[in-house]
C-alpha cells in the first residue's frame, strides 16, 4: 500500500470554506480510511467515531452561519497517545494506563478545538515514548506506509504514518531526542520541534521534563506553519524572504555516515541551496557520544522520577524496554545528573555562539532509510549500532539546546523509500526557521 496523496491542509480548508465539501464528509473519509488501514498499519490506538463527528457537525453548523473560526475548522488531526484527552482513553502506548481516562483536554489539544479541528483518533507510538522505532508490545508496532515490512519510526510513528498515509493533514507529536523527526523522515512526510517550549506541554504525559518538546507533523512545511500560527502568536507568514545569501552551517563530519540514498537527498538539497545564493560554512558540534550520554543520562533520571510512584503498583505491566531503562535510571548518581545539567547551558552558550556566523544549519535527519521492522544494530559509516542510537544520531542534539528543527522530505532512495534532510535554527527563531523549509521545499518541487 502506497501512501495516498491527499489533499493539504490548506486545500481541504478552502474547499470547506467554500462550501464545496461538508466537514463531516471530509471527517467520515478519515475515519474510514483510519478503520480500513488500522488493521496493517497499526497507526492509531483509539479511534474517537463519535467525538470527531459531533465535532464536525459543529463545524458545518458555524459555517452555514458564517461563523467559521480559522483554517483549521473543520480539519481532522490525530494526537500522539500521550495527550490527555477528556473522557478519551489516553494509554501513552502502555498497558500500564490502558484504563487512563483523563479528566481534561491537554493544553494544545483545547487550543486546537478552539480553533475548530476534529480529533479523529488517538496515534499509536512507543511506550511512554521511550525509543526511537516505535516497537510496542502492548499496542502493536506501526509500521510504514511505504513498506509494511519495514518500521515507521518513534515514538511518534503512528502520528507519522496517519499522515503519510493520508488518513489526516496533521498530527501532535512530542520529540525528546527525534520522537518527531525520526518517524517524519522515515515515512517521508514533515516534522517540525519548535523551540523548547513555544507549544504548550500542559497535559502531556512527560517522558523528560527537560527536553520533551510537543512538535506537528504534516505533510509539507506549508501545513506545518498553518498549525504553528493557528496555535502560538507567532506571525508565521509575515515575512516573504530569500534563499540568497543565505549563511547554511555544516557539522564537520556528518556526512560521512550516510546510506548512499540519504547521501543523495542531502547532496540534492546542498545543490539547490547554493544554486539559490546560500553559502556554506563548517561548524563544530560536541561529539555524538557525549551529547548522547548527556541526553540519556538526563532522560532516564527525569523518567525513573516520574514512574516511580507507578512501578510500585504497575512495574510488571511494563514493557521490558522500559523496564531496563529504569534499572539504569536507577544507578545513576545525582552528581553525574547535575553535571549533564551543566553541559546542558554550556551547550546551549556555544550552540547560539555559532549563529553570529550563521543563519541555520543543515543536516540529514536520519543516516538511513526505515529499518526493517525486528532490526536491533544497523550499520552506520563503519559502525554497527543500536538502532535508536543510529536513528537519533543527527536528532537528538538539537532537543539539549532547544533549538527550532524540522525534518524535511528530499526524495527517495533506490528502493523507493523516503529520504530527508534537517534544517535547524537559533532557539526562539522559529518563523525564520519554518520560513526557509517553505522555501526549500518550493525549490525543490520546481526542480
Amino acid at each position: 500500500m502506497k501512501p495516498v496523496n491527499g489533499n493539504t491542509l490548506r486545500g481541504i480548508s478552502k474547499a470547506l470554506s467554500r462550501g464545496d465539501v461538508a466537514a463531516l464528509e471530509v471527517v467520515d473519509h478519515s475515519l474510514a480510511l483510519a478503520e480500513a488501514t488500522n488493521g496493517l498499519l497499526k497507526s492509531l490506538i483509539t479511534v474517537t467515531s463519535d467525538c470527531a463527528r459531533a465535532q464536525a457537525r459543529s463545524a458545518d453548523e458555524r459555517r452555514q452561519v458564517g461563523r467559521r473560526r480559522g483554517i483549521l475548522d473543520g480539519i481532522p488531526y490525530v494526537a500522539k497517545d500521550v495527550f490527555k484527552t477528556e473522557g478519551i482513553r489516553t494509554t501513552a502506548g502502555s498497558k500500564v494506563l490502558a484504563e487512563h481516562y483523563p479528566q481534561e483536554d491537554a493544553g494544545v489539544v483545547r487550543k486546537l478545538a478552539e480553533a475548530g479541528a476534529v480529533l479523529v483518533g488517538k496515534a499509536n507510538m512507543h511506550e511512554f515514548a521511550y525509543g526511537a522505532t516505535g516497537e510496542n508490545q502492548f499496542t502493536g508496532t506501526t509500521v510504514n506506509p511505504w513498506d509494511q515490512r519495514r518500521l515507521a519510526g518513534g515514538s511518534s510513528g503512528g502520528s507519522a504514518a496517519a499522515v503519510a498515509a493520508g488518513i489526516v493533514p496533521f498530527a501532535l507529536g512530542t520529540d525528546t531526542g527525534g520522537s518527531v523527526r525520526v518517524p517524519a523522515a522515515l515515512c517521508g512526510v514533515t516534522g517540525f520541534k519548535p523551540t523548547f517550549g513555544l507549544l504548550d506541554s500542559t497535559g502531556v504525559i512527560p517522558f523528560c521534563w527537560t527536553l520533551d518538546h510537543v512538535g506537528i507533523i504534516a505533510g509539507n512545511a506549508d501545513d506545518v506553519s498553518v498549525v504553528i500560527d493557528s496555535l502560538t502568536d507567532l506571525q508565521v507568514f509575515r515575512t516573504n524572504g530569500s534563499l540568497h545569501s543565505l549563511r547554511i552551517g555544516i557539522p564537520r563530519g556528518w556526512t560521512s555516515l550516510l546510506e548512499p540514498g540519504v547521501r543523495a537527498g542531502y547532496e540534492l538539497v546542498v545543490a539547490v541551496l547554493r544554486a539559490s545564493g546560500a553559502t556554506f560554512h563548517e561548524i563544530d558540534l560536541p561529539e555524538h557520544a557525549e551529547s548522547r550520554t548527556v541526553s540519556l543520562t538526563i532522560q532516564l533520571a527525569e523518567a525513573l522520577a516520574y514512574h516511580s510512584p507507578l512501578i510500585a503498583s504497575s512495574g510488571a505491566q511494563y514493557g521490558p524496554d522500559v523496564r531496563g531503562g529504569f534499572v539504569l535510571g536507577q544507578q545513576l548518581s545525582a552528581e553525574s545528573y547535575v553535571q549533564c545539567q551543566r553541559l546542558l547551558s554550556a551547550y546551549r552558550a556555544s550552540f547560539t555562539r555559532h549563529f553570529e556566523t550563521i543563519d541555520a544549519i543543515l543536516t540529514p535527519t536520519c543516516p538511513v532509510v526505515a529499518p526493517e521492522t525486528g532490526s536491533t544494530r544497523i550499520p552506520v559509516g563503519d559502525q554497527l549500532l543500536p538502532i535508536g542510537n543510529a536513528l537519533t544520531l543527527f536528532t537528538s542534539f538539537f532537543n539539549l539546546v532547544g533549538a527550532p528543527a524540522v525534518a524535511l522530505p528530499a526524495g527517495t532512495d533506490d528502493k523507493g523509500l523516503p529520504v530527508s534532510v534537517q534544517l535547524i535554527g537559533a532557539p526562539g527563531k522559529d518563523i525564520a526557521i519554518l520560513e526557509l523549509a517553505r522555501h526549500l521545499e518550493q525549490e525543490l518541487a520546481r526542480r
